[in-house]
């Protein structure tokens, strides 16, 4: 009989225990959800339309194949007015699944944007180069979105 209330008084202590794992796992208002690369830029004046079309022509082009292909799942392009003289105007954002999808991303994104444009690089630099023209990256962040229950 001592030995069954032992046993008994053991099972009932990691069930608590159990429980309290449980608790303090679920304790969280929300979950995470997917991951949103963040990039700020502050187009430079009377640059704004210029930058657009260029972002149009480039940018969105090789999203939306990104978006297609399966390595993200969304992208925006936020305009806002600037708080201050050298706050950004635009923000460019692109949502992936997790963490894992970053694995390679570099590698894949490279690969799409010679098949979307061609493979020649001097092409490439040469956008890259007419784009800081017209703008100055204000900085980015990779950011996970939270889904509140």
């Amino acid at each position: 009989m001592k030995k069954f209330i032992f046993t008994s008084a053991i099972v009932v202590l990691i069930l608590m225990f159990c429980d309290q794992n449980i608790y303090a796992q679920s304790d969280k208002p929300y979950s995470e959800g997917p991951l949103w690369q963040v990039q700020f830029i502050r187009t430079k004046p009377g640059m704004t339309d210029l930058y657009l079309k260029n972002l149009s022509d480039g940018w969105i082009k090789e999203m939306k194949a990104a978006k297609d292909a399966g390595y993200i799942m969304d992208y925006k392009v936020f305009e806002a007015p600037p708080a201050s003289e050298n706050d950004w105007d635009l923000m460019l954002m692109y949502e992936i699944k997790n963490y894992a999808m970053l694995d390679g991303a570099t590698e894949k994104m490279d690969a799409l944007s010679k098949k979307v444009f061609g493979g020649d690089d001097n092409t490439m630099h040469t956008q890259a180069i007419s784009r800081n023209d017209l703008r100055v990256l204000q900085g980015g962040r990779l950011t996970q979105e939270l889904n509140f229950k």
